[in-house]
C-alpha cells in the first residue's frame, strides 16, 4: 500500500508525535509499504518533501491508499483532522470525528462510559464560563485536576489539600475551557491498560499489562523519560480481573464508536476494576505500550501497522457504500 504518515501538529504534543511518526514510518517500510512523510508544522501548515501541499476537497492526499495520521492531542487526535481527511475522501487510520472527539473530551467520555454502565471513579465538570457551579465536594482528597481535551499528563494538578483546588483550575484553565475534577482510585489500585484493535463491532483485546513508576504519579516525564516507567507484562492482577479488563475495553471502544485502535486505561484494585479512559491514537514507538502488548500477545509491530491500515481502508470502503 502507499500510506501517508502524518506527523507533528499545533499541540503541546508535537515531538511526542514526531517520534511516533518515525517509528510507523520505519514500521511500515520494514512491512513493505510505500511511506510518504508528511509533516504538519506547528503553524498548521502541511509539507512533504520541501514543498508545501495544498489540500483540495475529494482529491485525497498524495494518490496514498491511506494515511495514517500519527497525531496527539488537539488538531489531530480530536476529529479535526479526521474531518479535514473525510472531505478530501481518503481512508485513515483510527477513529472517525465523533469517536475521536468524544473519547478526546474526558468529560463527554465518562459521561458515555457512565451511560453504558461501565464503572469509574468520581467525577466533577469544571467550566471556565460556570465557576460558580463547581461542586467537587463529593470527590474526597486527593483529587485530580486535569484539562478535559489534552494528553500525556499535561496540565493535571495533584490536590492534596482543598485551599490547593483554585490554583490547580487555573493551570488546568491554562490550557483548556473545559476541566474535569477526578477521585483518587482507591489506594493501592494498579494502573493496567491494555490495547484494543479492530473495527468498531468486533475489536479484539491484548494482553493486560501494569504500569510501574518510580514517581508519585505517571506525569508526562514518566511517560516519557527512558526508565521513567516499566511495563509489567501480563499484568499481575487476577485472572478473573483480567477477563474483565479485556471485557470493559472491548465494550468501552465499541460503546463510543472508535475504530482502528485505542488504549484503555484502567485502575485495578483487587477484583474491582474501573475504568479511566480511551486513547484513541497512543504513542507509536517500538517501545509505547500500545505495540509493546500486541508484540506480547503475538503480533509484532510491522504487522500491527499493516492490520490498522488494512481496517482503516475496509471501513473508508464501508461508509462509503451508504447513500447519506
Amino acid at each position: 500500500m502507499r500510506i501517508a504518515v502524518l506527523a507533528g501538529g499545533r499541540s503541546s504534543e508535537h515531538d511526542v508525535s514526531l517520534d511516533s511518526a518515525a517509528a510507523v514510518r520505519g514500521g511500515l517500510a520494514e512491512a513493505g509499504h510505500e511511506v510518504l512523510d508528511v509533516q504538519l508544522h506547528r503553524d498548521g501548515t502541511w509539507w512533504s518533501g520541501g514543498t508545501e501541499l495544498t489540500l483540495q476537497a475529494g482529491r485525497g492526499l498524495l494518490g496514498a491508499d491511506v494515511v495514517f495520521p500519527v497525531l496527539h492531542g488537539p488538531f489531530g487526535e480530536d476529529g479535526t483532522v479526521q474531518g479535514l481527511l473525510e472531505l478530501l475522501d481518503v481512508a485513515y487510520v483510527g477513529s472517525g470525528v465523533l469517536a475521536s472527539a468524544a473519547c478526546m473530551d474526558k468529560l463527554v467520555f465518562k459521561d458515555l462510559m457512565a451511560q453504558a454502565g461501565l464503572e469509574q471513579v468520581g467525577y466533577a465538570p469544571a467550566l471556565a464560563h460556570d465557576r460558580a457551579a463547581i461542586d467537587v465536594g463529593g470527590l474526597g482528597l486527593p483529587c485530580w485536576v486535569k484539562p478535559a481535551r489534552l494528553g500525556s499528563s499535561v496540565g493535571i494538578v495533584k490536590v492534596k489539600a482543598a485551599d490547593e483546588l483554585e490554583a490547580a483550575l487555573e493551570v488546568a484553565f491554562a490550557h483548556d475551557s473545559r476541566v474535569i475534577v477526578e477521585a483518587s482510585a482507591p489506594e493501592g489500585a494498579l494502573e493496567v491498560e491494555c490495547s484494543v484493535l479492530g473495527p468498531t463491532a468486533a475489536p479484539e483485546v491484548s494482553v493486560a499489562g501494569e504500569i510501574v513508576i518510580q514517581s508519585e504519579w505517571y506525569d508526562y516525564a514518566a511517560k516519557y523519560t527512558p526508565g521513567g516507567m516499566e511495563l509489567v507484562v501480563p499484568a499481575r492482577i487476577s485472572p478473573t480481573a483480567a477477563a474483565r479488563v479485556k471485557e470493559l475495553a472491548a465494550r468501552a471502544f465499541s460503546a463510543a464508536g472508535c475504530s482502528g485502535l485505542a488504549r484503555a486505561d484502567f485502575f485495578v484494585h483487587g477484583e474491582l476494576v474501573l475504568l479511566n479512559e480511551l486513547n484513541t491514537m497512543p504513542g507509536q514507538t517500538r517501545t509505547s505500550v500500545y505495540g509493546k502488548l500486541w508484540a506480547a500477545s503475538g503480533l509484532e509491530y510491522p504487522a500491527l501497522l499493516t492490520r490498522l491500515c488494512e481496517v482503516g481502508v475496509a471501513r473508508h470502503a464501508a461508509e462509503r457504500a451508504h447513500r447519506f
